[in-house]
């Protein structure tokens, strides 16, 4: 857990891992794009192997204002683009293979050719190789996530980007790639521009559906009108909501590796809807 001082978030953790510099380069990648109206991150103060410490937000109440300016902040982020599927933030050190207690994996420049082929092999399969080994998952939910995988990886979810991605001419977006509640903060200040603010990233290039269907994964106040908020500034691909559960799979997954079985009747259940 962080140690707050009234302006900073302060993190620890043994030095011999890359963590925290991995989530110092993320969210310098990310606040990247508030200068053309992204939404507002923290910022880092400093950084090291052992040592975070970044800009602690001021929150404040939720009102559909400001959802409506997340939303379209958020829109105006997953723009700024990403060269490649799962690639990592620039800054990221060299040789780092991921983030996160279960080592969230990026991805090799080229290696995946579309998004399908990426989210198969690196958000679904890794999780489930996982979950196989340590004998949570048998020979049957195994398969399950086999025939998903091979339909992501034949191409049959693939969609466009928003708009605004679509427009930048970059196949993949800017995404946080942990976008649940409790990293999307409501501001103190409600006339502020982009009325939230985004802590705690795994930031890497996907596709912007990813993050949104995070967001609805665990419920956020006033969903509908960050929604809106996006939609209206970069139109969602039609068909969207159907992929919900799809994209969701990916946090659902991790959560049956971090936290045990509990999550897995309704990741199985979601698996089902695209076998």
């Amino acid at each position: 857990m962080p140690r707050f001082t009234p302006d900073t978030a302060i993190k620890t953790a043994s030095a011999a891992t890359d963590e925290l510099l991995c989530e110092a380069a993320g969210l310098r990648w990310l606040a990247a794009a508030e200068e053309a109206g992204g939404i507002r991150i923290a910022h880092v103060i400093e950084a090291a192997r052992d040592r975070l410490v970044e800009e602690r937000i001021k929150t404040g109440a939720p009102t559909r204002a400001a959802a409506r300016r997340i939303g379209a902040a958020l829109a105006r982020m997953h723009a700024a683009g990403a060269p490649w599927w799962g690639c990592p933030p620039p800054d990221t050190p060299r040789g780092a293979r991921g983030i996160g207690r279960a080592l969230t994996p990026w991805a090799e420049s080229g290696a995946a050719k579309s998004w399908g082929a990426f989210f198969a092999e690196y958000r679904i399969a890794y999780y489930v190789r996982i979950l196989r080994d340590e004998g949570t998952f048998g020979p049957r939910e195994t398969a399950l996530f086999d025939r998903v995988c091979a339909r992501l990886a034949a191409g049959d979810f693939d969609a466009p980007q928003p708009a605004l991605v679509c427009d930048a001419g970059t196949c993949c977006a800017r995404l946080h790639g942990d976008l649940w509640a409790g990293n999307v903060f409501y501001l103190a200040d409600t006339d502020a521009r982009t009325g939230g603010a985004l802590i705690d990233p795994m930031a890497y290039g996907g596709h912007a559906e990813t993050d949104l269907a995070m967001l609805q994964l665990f419920g956020y106040p006033y969903l509908d009108d960050v929604l809106a908020g996006y939609d209206e500034v970069s139109p969602l691909a039609d068909g969207w909501r159907e992929r919900v559960g799809l994209h969701q799979l990916a946090p659902l997954l991790l959560h049956c590796v971090l936290f045990g079985g509990g999550y897995v009747p309704e990741t199985l259940d979601t698996a089902r809807q695209y076998r």
